[in-house]
């Protein structure tokens, strides 16, 4: 089982209500415009439906819907990879306020409605009253065959993007050759100029270096030399004057403990005053300052700058422009290489080809299967000897989804001859037709909880019967809730809800029964159209619900599932 508990405060025309859903076949039911379809409406909002300020009962400041739920095996490994902590129980809960917004959390923490929707997809699979309208779109037909067959689309997908891309840059390369060749002969002749002059990283910043210091090489010479002298002169110098104020001191140090002291430091000075002596020599005899060398750097320069005012940029940024150029150039070639463009394109037709072949046999051998398990459901369902088909017709051209367009056809009576579903034109055959997909989907779907909102409407009779005994099969295995107007479904229930609106003097609400034996009696009495004040009606209903209760039940046509590819549709 997977619906646990639905709790409502403040939705719609409901004050506050909790109803604990069952295993098996739950039935809702209630006079008209008792607020039968406000649980489906909650469970979608709970699952990331969009939620309106509409939906708060009027009067108050917030609509609340909790909604406890019993997660799968692999539905708990998408709770943990989406950061949702392990639990025992698990609660949804969202809040809608007066100025539209809404907020949701699973066991407390925040969850976005997308994950909802997400999540909601694991849980439900909610068939509308109207399901029948989205069997005349070409898009959710082709999903539902594809659902059916178990097919994912994302590969063909991904490999017709990929071709129309290569088909846009071959395009884009015929048209634009011929100003595209401009720009490669533009670019080429400014790379050539810019290599004649070969920059190198950083070469910029030390040639300014060596220019400086070329510029200054008499006043470096005449510095070097005079600090030489200053340290190395015998009588005045620095290294002499240290040394003898180091032996007057170090002569005495036995008599005054503060001269110890005073000796280390003068030796330290002693020695880094005789390293830079050193240093200073060794510079002068190798240091080249000679003018030639100042005038190549000058020379050197002056390229850098001209070609800079040519080419308009700051001369510390050539290198960067030239390996930008050649990047340019590098992807122009590429792009103007029409051969390689045309190879691409080709090897990416034959991979889409490749996949959409595959996806068209898979469709080729689901199809059949799907017709022959609609039909089957459609002899339960008043539409004996009626034939349902799954056309599919080629494209003159592949599309994002495949080589062919899906169809469904119907012969709703026996001798006549199929027509497209959407040129059927009882209401009544399109909801019988639209039942038995969703039974048969549904019957192959893993989905745990199915949902069915008044899908019944336009059937009656001996076919209402046979409606009740599909849902009450599926309820054998899944969890199935019905919103019906029909005694005949309301009958075969395994658990019966009646919805109906109490009224007082300031406003009116609805609430929820869970109701049994003479209760039920009379709820099926009153769908009978009878006075269950009656022992007629009352009898009659009685008849009915021990009629379906008691005996076992019969074989109906079983959809004809695929071997391992099945899975849900929710199309309709």
């Amino acid at each position: 089982m997977s619906l646990g508990r639905i709790h409502l405060r403040d939705f719609v025309i409901v004050k506050e209500l909790e109803i604990e859903f069952s295993h098996g076949f739950t039935v809702l039911t209630g006079e008209t415009g008792a607020g039968k379809s406000i649980l489906i409406d909650a469970l979608q909002i709970a699952f990331g439906a969009r939620a309106e300020p509409s939906f708060i009962r009027e009067g108050a400041l917030r609509a609340e819907i909790c909604v406890e739920f019993a997660p799968q095996a692999h539905v708990l490994e998408w709770l943990k990879n989406n950061g949702f902590e392990d639990a025992q129980d698990w609660l949804i809960k969202r809040v809608i306020d007066t100025q539209g917004k809404s907020k949701a959390w699973i066991n407390a923490s925040p969850v976005s409605a997308s994950q909802l929707k997400l999540l909601g997809e694991f849980l439900l699979d909610i068939h509308g009253q109207h399901a029948w309208q989205s069997l005349t779109r070409a898009q959710e037909i082709r999903a539902l065959l594809d659902a059916y067959a178990g097919i994912s689309l994302d590969a063909l997908k991904s490999a017709w993007q990929q071709w129309r891309d290569a088909q846009n840059r071959l395009s884009e390369a015929r048209a634009s050759q011929a100003s595209q060749t401009l720009e490669q002969e533009r670019l080429l002749w400014q790379i050539t100029e810019l290599e004649k002059l070969n920059p190198q990283e950083h070469e910029w910043q030390e040639l300014n270096a060596q220019h400086q210091r070329l510029s200054n090489s008499q006043s470096l010479l005449e510095s070097a030399t005079l600090s030489l002298a200053c340290l190395q002169d015998e009588d005045t110098g620095v290294l002499a004057q240290l040394s003898k104020a180091l032996q007057s001191l170090d002569n005495n140090a036995r008599y005054e403990p503060s001269f110890g002291q005073w000796v280390e430091v003068l030796n330290s000075c002693l020695a880094m005053s005789q390293d830079t002596s050193h240093s200073i020599n060794s510079w002068l005899k190798h240091v080249d300052l000679d003018a030639n060398s100042l005038l190549e750097i000058d020379q050197r320069m002056s390229m850098w700058i001209s070609l800079a005012r040519r080419f308009k940029k700051p001369p510390e940024e050539l290198f960067a422009v030239l390996q930008e150029w050649r990047e340019q150039l590098l992807r122009l070639n590429q792009a103007l290489d029409i051969e390689q463009l045309q190879a691409q394109t080709k090897e990416a037709l034959q991979a889409l080809t490749t996949q959409a072949a595959k996806v068209s046999k898979a469709r080729q051998k689901a199809a059949p299967h799907l017709a022959q398990s609609i039909t089957l459901s459609m002899q339960d369902l008043g539409m004996q000897g009626g034939v349902f088909e799954v056309e599919l017709t080629p494209l003159p051209e592949l599309a994002s989804y495949g080589g062919e367009e899906v169809s469904f056809l119907v012969a709703a009576h026996a001798g006549s001859t199929p027509k497209p579903v959407s040129k059927v034109a009882s209401g009544g055959e399109l909801s019988r037709i639209a039942l038995a997909i969703a039974v048969t989907t549904s019957k192959l779907g893993s989905t745990p909880t199915l949902i069915f909102d008044e899908v019944d409407s336009g059937v009656g009779g001996a076919v209402a019967n046979t409606v009740g005994k599909l849902l009450r099969q599926l309820g054998q295995d899944r969890q199935v809730l019905a919103v019906t107007h029909l005694p005949q479904v309301a009958s075969c229930a395994d658990h019966h809800w009646v919805v109906s609106k109490v009224r007082n003097a300031t406003d009116t609400s609805s609430q929820v029964k869970h109701i049994l034996h003479l209760d039920r009696e009379k709820e099926i009495a009153r769908m009978l159209g009878g006075d269950t004040s009656t022992g007629t009606s009352l009898a009659h209903a009685k008849e009915m619900l021990n009629m379906q209760h008691a005996t076992p039940e019969k074989n109906l046509k079983a959809p004809v599932a695929l071997p391992a590819k099945s899975k849900k549709v929710k199309t309709v």
